[in-house]
């Protein structure tokens, strides 16, 4: 008898149906209680291309995003200074201001999760402490291809840093 059978139900199959997963009866919920028939979702990295928007972020050749405020999870980081759409090359270059002493940081586009065009504004899905712990930005280095894989490097591993559900992502 499994476990999870309820009392005087010796006799119920000892085998899932076809149409059950063969786990039925034994999957545990993410802190180990068994659930009848639950099967957990494999918890799995975001498909996260650094260098291209979103298909879904609002983004489009028409409009010059330069000026544009950037709001990152958990408030404001500053204005965009510099915006470039090139395919797998595109990235925002955000004058912080004040709120980290007039430093500069490039984020790579595939961080932008939305675009708002009439209140002037992107959205990026990190938190303004992963924003200003990035990579310091380099005005003669950043066009290079080094300094773009160490950018979308970092921005890549901060996935790993987002909290879950479950927890962490590692």
């Amino acid at each position: 008898m499994d476990t999870l059978d309820p009392p005087g139900d010796e006799n119920r199959r000892s085998q899932p149906r076809e149409s059950e997963p063969a786990e039925y009866g034994t999957t545990a919920t993410p802190d180990a209680t068994p659930v009848a028939g639950w099967t957990p979702l494999p918890i799995t990295e975001p498909d996260f291309n650094a260098w291209n928007y979103r298909p879904d972020a609002g983004w489009s050749a028409e409009f010059d995003i330069v000026g544009y405020h950037v709001e990152a999870t958990d408030g404001s980081i500053g204005k965009i200074d510099e915006a470039s759409h090139a395919s797998d090359e595109s990235y925002v270059v955000v004058d912080t201001g004040p709120w980290i002493f007039g430093k500069k940081v490039m984020i790579p586009a595939g961080t932008v999760t939305h675009i708002d065009h009439t209140d002037r504004k992107i959205y990026v899905d990190r938190t303004k402490d992963q924003v200003k712990s990035s990579p310091e930005f380099d005005a003669d280095m950043y066009a290079e291809s080094t300094y773009r894989d160490k950018i979308g490097g970092y921005y890549h591993d901060t996935y790993h840093e987002r909290p879950s559900l479950g927890g962490n992502l590692m």
